[in-house]
């Protein structure tokens, strides 16, 4: 498992897996062009056998005392191995590293593995957003993390080095 920093190169890649990953909502080229490109973010991407697998993305504002996990997608065939997990504290650390101090994210809640995922990271649900993924009239489950009580915020995990 390789896991970097996205770069504007890996556009076609990620674009990919966003459409093959949410075919109803995925985000447009557009959208994920200028989300590579902000300052304001980091997105790593997962590689195995020099091929773009995953790719996950948070927005963390320097100095700001919190943090949006924006997306994790992986391949299917990808998927149950950890990598969703390592990309995960991959972010939460990137979050740590520019000062957040809590995590939020939105998860479908017809996705109960990525809701278990979060569950075990130590995110907790704090509201619902009726209908929030449209086309599909799906709730949003809102969740949040405080950093200080995750590994991945300290450093002490190899994906978090990553």
């Amino acid at each position: 498992m390789t896991l970097r920093d996205a770069t504007v190169d890996d556009l076609d890649a990620i674009m990919a897996i966003e459409e093959r990953s949410f075919p109803t909502d995925a985000w447009s080229r557009e959208t994920m062009a200028a989300e590579l490109g902000s300052i304001h973010g980091r997105y790593l991407v997962d590689e195995h056998d020099d091929q773009v697998i995953g790719y996950g993305g948070v927005r963390a504002l320097r100095g700001s005392a919190d943090a949006d996990i924006q997306t994790i997608a992986l391949l299917a065939e990808h998927r149950g191995q950890g990598r969703g997990r390592a990309l995960l504290h991959g972010l939460l650390a990137a979050a740590a590293e520019r000062g957040a101090r809590e995590v939020f994210l939105e998860v479908r809640a017809d996705n109960p593995a990525a809701e278990g995922l979060y569950l075990a990271e130590g995110f907790e649900e704090i509201g619902r957003r009726p209908r929030y993924y449209q086309p599909d009239d799906v709730d949003a489950i809102v969740m949040r993390l405080e950093l200080r009580r995750h590994p991945a915020s300290h450093g002490t995990t190899e994906e978090a080095k990553a």
